[in-house]
């Protein structure tokens, strides 16, 4: 049975140090890339795939992310105390995401090409998949340098190390978090586990791909997407 999933974590607490002066006064999500700022990219995302519950982490500038999420239905997880990482934030968020497999989308990048969110649906298949990690290839990745992340093999199975970089979309089984003794922890705990089961499996975006978590990546955003 597939158990696709039916909410979002949507990953928007982070300080955005990369940014620099650009996140002195407001949260990265808010940073503008052609006129729209980055968690309204990710949202436009969200609602063409038809998501029916998004929940948002706030920390840094959190007044402003819940001032401009306000009225849009979205659910807020509220880390203003202690920013508590990926995998930490995801357990926090999960009494109002619901049980089942959830999807988590970084709020920092621009896509194009195939919905993300769609291509991971349409590739999930439950049972032993318990990690379903959407994947890039070098020619798709804009605005990051460095080596990749992971491998697939024959079967879809990721591996470490590789030529394909993870692009911050996902569908994930989340019981495992609860498995995890650290309050503050990244989701990479959770995938180390479930590599080693081998319940961890890829996907390729059909699209480009940039990451915007910089100042220069909102110039090859924005040239990207025009």
């Amino acid at each position: 049975m597939r158990n696709l999933p039916r909410s979002l974590m949507l990953f928007a607490a982070g300080f955005g140090t990369r940014m620099a002066a650009l996140t002195a006064h407001q949260p990265k999500p808010l940073i503008k890339v052609a006129g729209r700022a980055l968690i309204d990219h990710a949202l436009n995302l969200t609602d063409e795939a038809g998501i029916a519950q998004v929940v948002v982490n706030i920390h840094y500038r959190g007044d402003q992310l819940r001032e401009h999420l306000a009225g849009r239905g979205i659910a807020i997880s509220d880390e203003t105390d202690r920013i508590l990482e990926t995998g930490g934030g995801l357990r926090k968020a999960l009494p109002l995401l619901g049980e089942g497999p959830v999807y988590t989308l970084n709020s920092d990048a621009v896509w194009t090409g195939a919905n993300p969110l769609r291509e991971l649906g349409a590739a999930w298949e439950g049972g032993e998949m318990r990690a379903l990690l959407l994947l890039g290839r070098a020619g798709q990745i804009r605005g990051r340098r460095g080596a990749g992340d992971f491998s697939l093999d024959e079967a879809g199975r990721i591996s470490r190390g590789g030529d394909l970089t993870y692009l911050g979309a996902q569908i994930l089984c989340p019981e495992g978090l609860h498995d995890i003794p650290e309050d503050v922890f990244s989701l990479n705990r959770l995938w180390d586990v479930q590599i080693a089961e081998g319940t961890a499996f890829g996907v390729i975006h059909e699209g480009l791909w940039c990451d915007v978590g910089h100042p220069e990546g909102i110039q090859i955003a924005e040239e990207m997407i025009a």
